[in-house]
């Protein structure tokens, strides 16, 4: 990288942690337990709406993991969520009636919060219908991650957004809160991947699954991004640019090695398609609050109405992480 490119890069970086500073201003508490977090702590920074029936299995998994301490900003929900993340003794939860557009998809206001909060610990950046996988999850918890990362001086670690799905119609099984999502969206796409290297930013850019092959089967190109960078060893020097797709400085987004070896990699078990997705899309895209003019909402509400079965019969269906390292869709790199 040029020396001009570098320093434009510096320069936007600056311009993130002062934009996510003057959005802190959107942001009312609700139940901040800061003040408990230890120097140790793992913590998870989260935005919901309206998320009530996933909350309580999202909390149970992550606890599970070894999340210590969980970051959530409520955009105005109306489903009694914010009530129930403001009772929960591990949980710091602000609420806002901002847009979400404007803070940059929610960018902004999680930067923000990771600013004040998370330095010196590693922060997990996820949505609530995103599980997160790393090699050996089933064995050691997520804070062996973590050790391993910080004793071979890895600062960040990526995981590929895996689209998970039902076999048959979404809404043929209901889900109830409190429930394994990946009891009913057990299946997912094996292959249909394309990978290109982000020159400004250096990360990698992921596409395809069945949204690709759904949803933007006559507009491949402008299917949603499926390479996330969700662990991070926070400093407050950093900032994430586009959700977390890539990051600011640019060497976080080197979560792969160009010599020709492997980096040890996770994946984000994708859990929208329930019976919930249609009502969810309807109710997003006429709030038009999302990336590109809801350009992937207004597809998602065309491509539901009929409740189609993304099962196909090359579709998989989901063991374990060893199956998806097996597959090359993760990786457990050279932790042994």
């Amino acid at each position: 990288m040029g020396a001009w490119q570098s320093y434009r890069l510096r320069i936007q970086r600056k311009r993130w942690r002062i934009r996510a500073f003057r959005k802190r201003r959107e942001l009312r508490p609700v139940a901040n337990r800061t003040s408990d977090i230890a120097p140790s702590d793992i913590l998870l920074f989260s935005t919901q709406r309206n998320e009530g029936v996933r909350l309580p299995w999202f909390l149970k998994y992550y606890r599970d993991m070894g999340v210590n301490h969980f970051f959530f900003v409520d955009n105005d929900s109306t489903d009694g969520s914010l009530d129930y993340l403001a009772k929960q003794p591990d949980v710091s939860v602000w609420t806002t009636q901002a847009s979400y557009k404007r803070s940059r998809f929610g960018v902004d206001w999680l930067n923000w919060l990771a600013l004040k909060y998370a330095h010196d610990h590693w922060a997990l950046t996820v949505d609530p219908d995103e599980l997160f996988l790393y090699p050996f999850c089933d064995t050691r918890p997520l804070r062996a991650l973590t050790d391993w990362l910080d004793a071979s001086s890895i600062k960040s670690f990526s995981a590929m957004l895996l689209d998970m799905y039902p076999k048959g119609r979404i809404d043929a099984q209901p889900y109830r809160a409190g429930q394994d999502p990946m009891e009913i969206a057990s299946w997912f796409d094996s292959g249909n991947y394309t990978v290109q290297k982000n020159p400004q930013f250096g990360n990698l850019w992921i596409q395809g699954g069945p949204r690709a092959r759904m949803f933007f089967q006559d507009k491949p190109e402008l299917a949603p991004a499926l390479n996330k960078i969700p662990l991070v060893k926070w400093n407050r020097q950093y900032a994430y640019v586009s959700s977390t797709h890539n990051l600011l400085p640019r060497g976080l987004n080197q979560v792969y090695d160009e010599w020709g070896g492997e980096k040890a990699s996770g994946i984000l078990l994708h859990t929208k398609f329930l019976d919930t997705f249609a009502a969810k899309a309807e109710e997003e895209l006429k709030r038009n609050q999302h990336y590109g003019a809801s350009r992937e909402y207004i597809a998602y509400a065309e491509g539901v109405r009929d409740n189609p079965d993304l099962w196909c019969k090359w579709s998989e269906k989901y063991i374990n992480w060893r199956q998806l390292e097996i597959l090359g869709l993760m990786s457990k790199g050279n932790w042994a």
